[in-house]
C-alpha cells in the first residue's frame, strides 16, 4: 500500500470517529445576533462564561446554535447574586439571610425616593447645599428621647465614630464581662484599637462593679463603654453596675458614659423582648452617647443609629470618618419609613420582625396544618410539629420563640435540604434525623405557594 492510501485510510478513520471535528469557536458563538441579545440582558462576562461552559460540555461537532441554545440555558438557570429566600428556620433576624426584611410598603416607598433624584442635600428653603444628617434627626429624637441623633452606615461604624472622636488618644474604661466578640469577628479591643483609644479592663468576667470603674480612672481617662453582650448571656453569681450609677460615677468625674446598645429596642418590651431596655431608658439614665443599630430589632435598613447630647453629636458630624462612614440615600429612606411605623399607632405591625413576634402560636399551627394538607394532594410527606426559633442576629441569646412547623419527611436529609437550598426560589430549612422542618413563623405573607413548589420540586414531585 502507498503511502498516498494509508494516509486516505488514515484519515477516513478518523472521520469516522469524529475525532476530525472540531468545537464552535467562542468568539463566532458571541458574534451571533442571538447571543448579543443574552449580552444586553446579563452583560458580556457572564455569557461568555456560559459559552464557555456550552462549549465545555457539548459532544465535538456541536453547532454555534446549539451552544448558544445551551448558554441561554445556563443563564436562565443561574439566577442573580443576589436573590430571594425562603427563611424556613424560625429565627427572625438571620445575619445569614441579610437581618430585617422589609415590609413591602416600607420598600416601595423607599424605592420611589431611590428611583428618581431627592432632597438628600438640598436645603429646600434657601435651594442651598442641605445635610442628609438633618433628614431623620428630629423623628429619631422623638422616638428615643434624646436631644440629637446621628445616622452611619452600620451598628459597628457608631461606635468607631464615636471612640474616634471622643477618646482617641485617651483611656475607655470597659468591664471585662464586656470585651465582647459577636459573629463576624467583630471585637469591641479590636474597635478600641482601630480607634486610637485604649482599652482599660476592670473588674472580672462575671462580676464587675462601679468601684471598679472609678478605681481605673486616671488623667487619660476620657469614658466609660457599656457594652450589650449581645449573643451570650452570663447568669448565677454575676453582678453589673445599673445604667444610672454607672452614668453618675463617670460624670462625677468629667467623664463621659457611652453605650452599645445592639439592637435598639424602640416600642415597650414584649416576651421576646423582656430582657432588653429601651432606647429612651439609656438616655434618661444619663448616657452620654449611645448606638444601635438599623437593621435588627429596629426593622429597617442597614445601618448606626447614634442618640445623645448635642454638644457631642456635632464632634462626631465635623469628624473627618463621618463622611466616610455616612449612609445614602436608600438606608436613609428605609429607616424613616421604618421609623414613622413606630410614630404612628397601630402601625407598628408593617415592620415584619414584629409582626413576626406577634404571631399566635395557632396562627402558627393552622398556617402549617395547611401546608401539611396541601403537600399530601402532591403526594409529598409532611407532618406538623411544634419548633423552638430565636430572634437571631445577636439581639439576645434568649428566650427561645415557640412555634409551629411541617417535617417533610426523607431518609437522606441532608441530600432534601441542598435541594432546597438548590431551589427557585431556595428555602434554608432545619435538617432533623426524620428529614427537614420548615418552621412558619418566618415564612413571609404571600411565600407559601412558593414554598410548597420548591418543596414539591426537591422531593422529585416537580413538573
Amino acid at each position: 500500500m502507498s503511502s498516498r492510501d494509508v494516509n486516505v485510510s488514515r484519515s477516513m478513520r478518523l472521520k469516522g470517529s469524529g475525532a476530525g471535528l472540531r468545537r464552535p469557536a467562542v468568539g463566532a458563538v458571541l458574534a451571533r445576533r442571538d447571543v448579543a441579545v443574552l449580552v444586553e440582558e446579563h452583560g458580556h462576562q457572564a455569557v461568555l462564561e456560559a459559552v464557555r461552559t456550552a462549549v465545555a460540555e457539548l459532544e465535538t461537532g456541536a453547532s454555534e446554535a446549539q451552544v448558544a441554545g445551551r448558554a441561554a440555558s445556563l443563564l436562565t438557570a443561574q439566577p442573580r447574586r443576589l436573590h430571594r429566600v425562603i427563611n424556613g428556620t424560625g429565627i427572625v433576624i438571620h445575619t445569614n439571610l441579610g437581618r430585617a426584611p422589609l415590609g413591602a410598603e416600607i420598600a416601595a416607598r423607599a424605592g420611589q425616593v431611590a428611583a428618581g433624584y431627592s432632597n438628600l442635600e438640598l436645603d429646600e428653603r434657601g435651594g442651598r447645599r442641605g445635610d442628609r444628617q438633618d433628614l431623620l434627626s428630629s423623628l429619631l429624637c422623638q422616638l428615643g428621647g434624646a436631644e440629637a441623633a446621628l445616622v452611619v452606615n452600620n451598628g459597628a461604624a457608631a461606635v468607631l465614630l464615636a471612640l474616634a472622636a471622643l477618646c482617641r488618644g485617651h483611656e475607655v474604661v470597659v468591664s471585662r464581662g464586656e470585651a465582647i466578640e459577636i459573629g463576624g469577628g467583630f471585637r469591641i479591643p479590636d474597635i478600641l484599637r482601630l480607634s486610637g483609644a485604649r482599652l482599660v479592663d476592670v473588674g472580672t468576667t462575671n462580676r464587675t462593679r462601679t468601684s471598679d470603674y472609678q478605681a481605673a480612672c486616671g488623667p487619660r481617662t476620657a469614658a466609660f463603654l457599656r457594652v450589650h453582650q449581645s449573643n451570650f448571656s452570663m447568669s448565677g453569681f454575676v453582678s453589673r453596675p445599673e445604667l444610672g450609677e454607672l452614668a453618675t460615677a463617670a460624670h462625677e468625674r468629667g467623664l463621659l458614659l457611652l453605650e452599645d446598645v445592639g439592637s435598639g429596642l424602640v416600642p415597650p418590651a414584649g416576651p421576646a423582648t423582656a430582657a432588653e431596655d429601651r432606647l429612651s431608658h439609656s438616655i434618661a439614665a444619663g448616657v452620654d452617647l449611645l448606638f444601635c443599630s438599623g437593621d435588627k430589632l429596629v426593622g429597617g435598613s442597614q445601618a448606626g443609629i447614634i442618640l445623645g447630647r448635642t454638644d457631642l453629636v456635632a464632634r462626631l458630624r465635623r469628624h473627618p470618618l463621618a463622611r466616610a462612614l455616612r449612609p445614602d440615600k436608600l438606608q436613609l429612606a428605609v429607616l424613616e419609613e421604618t421609623m414613622l411605623r413606630y410614630a404612628i399607632p397601630g402601625r407598628l405591625g408593617e415592620i415584619p420582625v414584629w409582626r413576626m413576634l406577634q404571631l399566635t402560636a395557632q396562627e402558627l399551627r393552622s398556617r402549617s396544618q395547611g401546608w401539611v394538607e396541601a403537600l399530601a394532594g402532591f403526594g409529598v410527606g409532611a407532618v406538623l410539629v411544634p419548633l423552638e426559633g430565636a430572634l437571631g442576629g445577636g439581639t439576645t441569646p434568649g428566650p427561645k420563640l415557640p412555634s409551629f412547623g411541617i417535617l417533610v419527611e426523607d431518609a437522606h436529609p441532608g441530600r432534601l435540604r441542598r435541594r432546597l437550598l438548590a431551589g427557585a426560589p431556595p428555602v434554608l430549612g432545619l435538617e432533623r434525623q426524620e428529614g427537614v422542618a420548615v418552621d412558619a413563623r418566618c415564612v413571609l405573607p404571600g411565600e407559601d405557594e412558593a414554598l410548597l413548589v420548591a418543596i414539591r420540586a426537591a422531593c422529585g414531585g416537580g413538573d
